[in-house]
């Protein structure tokens, strides 16, 4: 069962898929403004239910991975660090 930050990243994306319809963009952006004025912004828990060697493995591939940013290498490997 998704919880409500995995809800609203749906939902925004949905907001940035141009293959969605507008009815759909429509639909997505009232649930999330919804979502906005009860003053339950959604974010997602840190390390909660994670794998640390599923997480260890992510960012060793963001690391090799020629598409990522420099920043985001740096990023990738400070946090790797952090972990041991």
């Amino acid at each position: 069962m998704p919880n409500a930050a995995q809800v609203a990243a749906g939902h925004k994306a949905n907001l940035h898929n141009p293959n969605t319809s507008k009815e759909s963009k429509e639909n997505s952006k009232n649930i999330l403004d919804e979502m906005m004025n009860d003053d339950d912004i959604p974010k997602d828990s840190e390390n909660e239910n994670k794998n640390p060697g599923n997480v260890a493995g992510g960012l060793k591939a963001a690391l090799k991975n020629p598409n990522v940013s420099d920043e985001a290498k740096k990023s990738a490997e400070e946090r790797l660090n952090q972990m041991s």
